[in-house]
Formats: structure tokens, sequence, C-alpha cells
């Protein structure tokens, strides 16, 4: 803090998020400073075209030279939003280094460094606060970090990101096909022009390995974690969903028992009365299973402006109130890294659809593909039938079996001269 007691902030980045930001902090001024007791200030914006209009900021705000902010010793709290990894990286470590707080809600980097950022955050006795980084406005990093130090976490269940939860949602209402309900997102903003990184689940994985780490408090890296995303889902997975009593969701899912961790991003069958089974659109939720608290739910909007800009000023004031008590919070601490359980160890049931030939004798065949690697089959109903082509559309439900044992029989199944095609293969989770 300057002589004259107010905690000064340097933005890194004037995106959507940043604008958003630098316009809060910068409107509601003088009710920080009445909620704090000091002067919340911001002090600097690094940007890269000085000349480009930012409504509500002051253009003596502006700097393209990030060191003039970092190097500051009057700057209390950094606040990365660039959203990008390096650079952010280098900033971030950088500010952690000179003794400031930082606040960031960059995914990425949290996902791939935070556990080394954590520690260096911890060195210099200062702290790195990251809400913003999973489910936008959804308050779960910080009762992760502190309200369910208690507990022993056994698992996490999400949806995380909004833009797949909005296509599965009008995929299963309207009966859609992906490409269709695609285009629409795109066209209402709520996918990317490259939507990559969400309808593949990279988006999810770097968010399930921040939630991974802090819950089982050993680091759980993007890599560890199993991901599969939701372009082979046809609209007919759907419906036979429903008509067995399940909807199909994009999960991220982790576990820890004795054995490890175990992390994986895909779609799956929920049954239609699971809480997360409901939850539709762009929101996305949380749900945390502790020792002593048993299931905890946390939902909400989970992307946007707004409530992204909410969680960064949340964790802004946080930050501020550390700095004007001359104390740091108290957080879990990571203990000795725990084994990363493959994904060919899972356990589940599974649903899978095909293409075969309408003649006697086909399911026999695939019958005996299952059963050479012990699954058993709990249901089969033929949906379609081709006459022109004379084939036939077949889904199985399984009972529980091993994962490395499924793909064992799929490859042998999709082998069979009877069998077209395997439309698809999905795993189903109980909870």
């Amino acid at each position: 803090m300057d002589k004259s007691g107010a905690v000064k902030v340097a933005l890194l980045g004037a995106g959507t998020v940043g604008s958003g930001v630098a316009r809060i902090l910068v409107e509601k001024r003088d009710a920080y400073a009445r909620q704090l007791g000091r002067p919340l200030l911001l002090s600097g914006v690094l940007v890269q075209d000085l000349s480009k209009s930012r409504p509500g900021v002051e253009p003596g705000l502006l700097t393209t030279d990030a060191s003039s902010l970092l190097d500051d010793p009057g700057v209390d709290i950094v606040v990365e939003v660039l959203g990008v990894e390096q650079a952010a990286l280098e900033y971030i470590s950088r500010a952690l280094e000179a003794g400031k707080y930082v606040v960031t809600a960059n995914k990425e980097v949290m996902a791939k460094h935070g556990p080394r950022l954590l520690a260096l955050a911890r060195r210099h006795n200062v702290d790195l606060l990251f809400e913003a980084s999973v489910g936008g406005g959804i308050p779960i990093i910080a009762p992760l970090r502190r309200d369910l130090l208690a507990n022993r976490i056994l698992g996490v269940s999400a949806i995380i990101n909004g833009t797949t939860n909005y296509i599965l949602t009008a995929m299963s209402r309207e009966g859609a096909d992906f490409s269709d309900t695609l285009k629409r997102a795109q066209e209402l903003g709520y996918a990317e022009p490259d939507p990559a990184n969400d309808v593949e689940g990279e988006d999810a994985r770097y968010k399930l390995a921040i939630l991974a780490s802090l819950a089982f408090r050993s680091p759980v890296r993007p890599d560890d974690i199993y991901r599969e995303g939701i372009t082979k889902l046809a609209a007919k997975d759907f419906r036979y969903a429903a008509e067995l009593g399940y909807a199909i969701k994009l999960l991220a899912l982790a576990r820890c028992d004795d054995a490890g961790i175990q992390a994986r991003v895909h779609p799956a069958l929920l049954p239609a009365d699971a809480p997360l089974a409901k939850v539709d659109g762009v929101l996305n939720a949380v749900q945390v299973e502790g020792d002593l608290t048993g299931r905890v739910n946390f939902q909400g909007r989970g992307a946007g402006s707004f409530p992204t800009t909410s969680a960064v000023i949340a964790d802004v004031l946080d930050a501020a109130q550390s700095i004007i008590g001359g104390r740091r919070e108290v957080h879990a601490v990571e203990e000795a890294p725990l084994p990363i359980v493959p994904m060919s160890e899972l356990v589940t049931r599974y649903y899978i659809r095909l293409t075969v030939a309408d003649r006697p004798g086909v399911l026999a065949q695939i019958a005996t593909c299952l059963g050479q690697a012990q699954i058993s089959i709990a249901s089969v109903i033929q949906k379609e039938t081709n006459l022109d082509a004379q084939t036939a559309e077949l889904v199985i439900m399984t009972h529980e079996a091993r994962e490395a044992s499924m793909q064992e029989a799929l490859t042998a199944v999709e082998k069979l001269d009877v069998v077209e095609a395997i439309g698809n293969f999905i795993r189903v989770e109980e909870p």
C-alpha cells in the first residue's frame, strides 16, 4: 500500500473480461472503499494498442510496457486476464516473486503450472487467486481451497463447458444433428469460430485438472486426464438414451481412492433424474463429494463477461482484505503426489450403437466377442431396419465391465463381417 493507504491494482489485459474489470473497479470504487475501509485504485492497464478506445478507463492509465506495472513497488495486486499462456505465466511469476498478490482467470496457465505458481506464492508470503479460471461466477475454487478443508474429497463430477452443454441440450430437445446445432451456437455467440477446444473437451480438461489438483491435494496435469469430445454424438443417440431413461452430458469426472486418482472428460449417459442431468443450456455445475459433507452442488452461469468479471473482482477484494489486514489466507497445501490410475482400469456400464446385417445369427456373433472379453449384455434393442440395404441398428447396454476389456471387445466386434459400423460407444455414469 502507498502512503495514502490505498491498495493499488494493475490490470494485464483489456479484452472482454479485462475491460469489464476496469470499468467495475472505476464505477464501484466508492463502494469498495467503504467495504474495505481503504481506497482500491486501478493504477495501470496493460494493452496492445494505445489508440483503441477504452470506455470508462482513463487514457493515462494505459500502457504497452508490462514492466512498468510489474516493477512498480506501489502496485499491490496484479490482475492477469490476457487469455494466453506463456506471457501470462511469465508475468504471474514475476509478480509473485516481487511480493505482489495475483488474481488470474487463466485456466490453461493454472491447469499446466498451478502447483508451481502456488508454491511460488507461498514462498513469497502472498497469494494467487483464480476463482474465475473454472465455472465463471460459480464459487468453487474458494470452497475447495478453504471451506472444504476438513473433508477428504472423494470425487468431483462436473459440467464445466457452457458451449458443449448448450449444444447437447439443443440436440436432446430438438432432435437436431451436431453440425446444425454447432452452427447455431456460433451464430448466437455461444461457440467460437474455431470451437475445437470446447467440442473436443480440451477446455473441460484444463478445468478438471485445476479442480482435481485442489480437491485431492495432489498435482493432476491435463495430460493425466482422458479426453473425448462430443463430435461423434448423433440425434438418434439422444433419442435412444431418452427411451432408456438417460440424458447425455459431457462430464468432467475425477475420483480418488486407495489406488490413486482417475480423471476423465467424455460424453456419458446419466440417469434422467440425476441432478447433473438436469443442468441445461449454458449453465455449469460442479458436484463435490466429501467424506464429511457428502455431496455438495454448485451451479450457475459458467461463462460470459459478467460472471467472470464478478469472480475476478471478488478475488481482488479478497486479496485487498488480506493486504490491509496483514494476513494471508490458510489454504490446503499439496501433499505427496498420488498415482494416476489409467483409463483402462475404469469399471462402468456401456451403451453401444451398431449397424449390422439384418439376418439370423448376428447377435450371437457379437455376444461371443463380448463374452470372450468377460462382458455381459444387459439388454439389446433393435431400433431401425433398412430394407434396401438389409441392415438393422442395434442398441446394446452392458453390465459393468473394465474399459480395457470393452476396447478389446469393440476391436473384435468391428472386424465381424456382419457388422457394418460401430455408430457410437458411450460410457454410463451411475451417481
